[in-house]
This record gives C-alpha cells, structure tokens and sequence, in this order.
C-alpha cells in the first residue's frame, strides 16, 4: 500500500501534529499579549505560561496556565480517543501516544523547539492507563504541594504512573513496556536543566 494512503501512518502523522500545536504560546500571545518563548524559561509550558504572565497580569496568569494544561493533555488524549473509536490496534495506539508526546516537545511548527511534555504526557497516559495515571495525578498533587517546586513534582508524578503502570498493566496489553518508558524518557531528557538547577539549588518555586 502507498506510504501516504497507509491509515497507520497518516494516524501517526496527525498526532505528532496535534502534539506539536503550542496552546501555551498561542494562549499567551492571544490573551497576554506576551510570547513564552522570549521569557522565563522559554518554555511554551503552563509552568512558564503562569509565571512570564503574572509579571503583568497576576489575576489572568493562573487562568492561562490551566488552559494551558488541559489543552496540552487534551491533544493527547482526543488523538488517542479517535484512534480507539476508530479500531487501531495498542500498538497503534502507544505508537501515535510517543509521537503526540514527541510533537509537543518537538514541535514542527517551533523548530523542533516545544514544552517539557508533562500536560501531553498526562493526556495520553489517562487515554491508555488510566489507574496509573491517577495514582500518579494524586503523587503530583501532593508532592507539588509539599515541595512547591513544578519539574521536580511532575517527574516524581510521572515515576507514579511509570511504577503503578508495571504493577498493574504489565506489557501494556502489547507484550512490552517501552513506549511508555520512551514517553517517560522524552520528559525526563526535557527537564534536565530543571534536575541541575534543583542540585545547584537554583529551580524557581511556583508560588
């Protein structure tokens, strides 16, 4: 079958481009007026989003952060919702979840540039694990709470969902555990400034 008509691969094409979409610098821009990829950590990230806008608008900032991280878990979730209601195999499914996760933090659109991958991450886990994901929503939660530090709350999150993932849905009904473990890598490569910050004692606190 041609490469372009094959269904797979036209899945696979449309969720790395619906992850690639950057909500958080369009939300920024259109409502702030100001562009995320000029301040702060120049991440298009609701972690960035909340804090290069409350430096002008403190009231709309949190607003924008949390469009930020539902429509950046979204993409990945309703591409995954599609892809199911559509019968693709979990294969499939974990295949177009890695692309969608990649396209947000490698955006086509951003020159390959983009986010950190949590929100997408978030959203694509929900779609194929979704106890898992839950457990490691709550472990976020509190650990952002406690620590009040985003990068480090968000991979302890994601460590959560990794490790309840293995307990409970072993092989991840593929007979392997590696896309998630790519998902897991892709975000945790994309905070490593955050990680030698947080040694040098030098991350920013979300207040």
């Amino acid at each position: 079958m041609d490469l372009i008509t094959n269904s797979n691969f036209l899945f696979y094409v449309a969720a790395y481009l619906i992850g690639s979409i950057p909500f958080g610098l369009l939300l920024a821009k259109f409502f702030a007026g100001v562009d995320v990829k000029s301040a702060g950590s120049k991440s298009i990230g609701a972690t960035n989003v909340l804090r290069v806008v409350k430096e002008t608008n403190p009231s709309l900032a949190k607003k924008l952060g949390a469009a930020t991280v539902l429509l950046d878990a979204l993409k990945g979730t309703l591409v995954l919702l599609v892809g199911m209601s559509m019968g693709y195999s979990e294969s499939a499914l974990w295949m177009a979840a890695v692309l969608a996760v990649l396209g947000h933090c490698y955006s086509i659109y951003l020159g390959l540039e983009g986010g950190k991958g949590v929100a997408t991450g978030l959203g694509v886990f929900i779609a194929l694990v979704p106890i898992p994901t839950l457990i490691g929503a709550l472990t976020w939660i509190i650990c952002a709470k406690v620590l009040k530090i985003s990068s480090i709350s968000s991979l302890i999150g994601l460590s959560a969902v990794v490790v309840s993932a293995i307990f409970m849905n072993d092989g991840l009904n593929i007979g392997a555990n590696t896309p998630m473990y790519l998902i897991a890598f892709i975000i945790f490569y994309k905070h490593i400034p955050n990680i030698i910050r947080v040694i040098k004692g030098e991350e920013k606190r979300v207040i």
